[in-house]
């Protein structure tokens, strides 16, 4: 039976484990109003607007930027101590009309701030003030989700905004000739996206990738200053998605939420919803390829075929290097679960997942995805800080860590190895460029793997092997 633990309490075994503080410390989680301006940045054209101070764009800005190596433009309105007593609707109205005068936006995405929920403003009233006193021609479209980071991780907020996003836009116009598919992919990387797509049109089906920030987070280099970064799913694109033959939705947890995008479209407009786990690894992977030729009618195409073949060769090979491992996995709630199948499919025992969420979704997600046999050696912590993630892992000793930057100090102090996946990767040139999904995503991830671990049996030999 798999082990399941708070933060408040936990024990691994015959371990007893308590937190030294009541308080997070080093939280193993972002803000809500990140996720939703990371989907915002996703949508051609379109600003994020943050309602609340001005210090929750900077500390969002900071970590986007040092992910993904690009300017990163957050508008905020502004809140101030006369503000807070007061209400923010004259600030949100400014800001409105700065950002719209200043970078003449095809979408203002507005999320709101632990600080402008507290108080309780009325976005939905101010933007109609808003509008009612412009010409309706001028103004863009508008797209207000509510994010108090008391409420929620930056995984809230990101699958929040995705679902306001398609229940403010999405109808069922006509489809044109084109065949067409929603996919939403979670949080992936700007490589994973650009995959995707190619998985998709390789199907011969038009996707409507929502978010799809592949370009405007990873684009090329400018001779001038862009304030709006080309790329991005557009408000038209998005505005189809009612008439898509089905939407593909992308996460082991999301069929446990009430309200879905995908689920959504299917109650409004009659599209289908497949919802599958992350597409790393083998049986994901597959899963997805099944879908795409159902919907399609085609067959899997040749080359992914091939890709599988390649991914599977490469797995016998470097299967002594990594039978019989153990290791601690952390991060957002569907990348932990679909990075523990795929080491599960590879023989290495996943004896920590962990997760700042708190979805509850976990653990029976693992339970799904991990052989029965291995249940009796995992522990899933959910809404844990790294203060229990490390006194867990310390616990244990798995032979590598696997997941974003935050559990650098961690991986030092226990001096076991750290595979960096997921977000945020700061310390590492290319955190935006990894792939995870797909078979080629596998492949690279069980290279880097098995590497991580040769590299340290060589540290630690004294003779230094130089043939492995």
């Amino acid at each position: 039976m798999i082990s399941s633990h708070s933060r408040e309490a936990y024990s691994l075994g015959q371990i007893p484990i308590t937190p030294s503080a009541m308080a997070t410390q080093n939280g193993c989680k972002l803000c809500a109003p990140l996720g939703a301006s990371l989907v915002f940045k996703g949508i051609r054209g379109a600003v994020p607007l943050l309602h609340g101070s001005q210090g929750c764009s900077t500390y969002i800005r900071r970590y986007l930027i040092s992910h993904f190596r690009e300017p990163v433009d957050i508008a905020c309105s502004n809140f101030a101590e006369q503000t807070a007593v007061f209400g923010g609707g004259a600030n949100l109205k400014t800001a409105l009309e700065n950002v719209s005068r200043q970078y003449d936006p095809a979408l203002i995405g507005i999320a709101t701030t632990c600080l402008s929920e507290t108080i309780g403003d009325d976005v939905p009233m101010f933007i109609k003030e808003y509008r009612a006193g412009r010409n309706a021609a001028t103004v863009p479209p508008m797209v207000h989700v509510s994010t108090p980071s008391y409420q929620g991780t930056h995984m809230e907020g990101f699958h929040a905004a995705v679902l306001a996003v398609v229940s403010a836009l999405a109808h069922d116009g006509t489809a044109g000739s084109e065949q067409r598919v929603n996919i939403f992919p979670g949080m992936l990387s700007p490589a994973d996206l650009r995959h995707l797509k190619d998985i998709v049109a390789a199907f011969g089906l038009k996707a409507m990738v929502l978010p799809d920030y592949s370009e405007t987070l990873d684009g090329g280099l400018w001779d001038t200053y862009q304030r709006i970064p080309s790329g991005g799913t557009s408000v038209e694109d998005i505005a189809t998605a009612g008439s898509a033959l089905a939407s593909i939705e992308l996460g082991h947890t999301l069929a446990s939420r009430t309200l879905t995008a995908a689920s959504l479209l299917e109650e409004r407009f009659g599209v289908r919803a497949i919802r599958i786990g992350l597409p790393i690894g083998l049986r994901q992977t597959d899963a997805l390829m099944l879908a795409l030729a159902e919907v399609s009618g085609r067959p899997v195409p040749p080359r992914f075929t091939e890709q599988r073949g390649r991914l599977l060769d490469s797995l016998v090979d470097g299967h002594k290097h990594v039978n019989t491992i153990r290791a601690a996995v952390y991060g957002e709630d569907d990348l932990v679960a679909g990075v523990t199948a795929f080491l599960s499919e590879i023989g290495i025992t996943p004896v920590v997942c962990a997760t700042g969420g708190r979805s509850r979704h976990l653990t029976a997600a693992v339970q799904a995805l991990v052989p029965q046999k291995r249940h009796a050696h995992i522990t899933v912590l959910e809404e844990a800080d790294f203060a229990a993630i490390e006194a867990a892992v310390a616990a244990v000793q798995p032979d590598v860590i696997i997941g974003h930057s935050k559990g650098y100090a961690m991986s030092r102090r226990l001096s076991i190895p750290l595979v960096r996946v997921g977000f945020p990767i700061h310390d590492r040139m290319g955190g935006a460029r990894l792939l995870h999904v797909g078979y080629e995503g596998a492949l690279a991830l069980s290279d880097r793997l098995a590497n991580a671990l040769i590299d340290q049996r060589q540290a630690a030999s004294p003779v230094g092997y130089t043939y492995m």
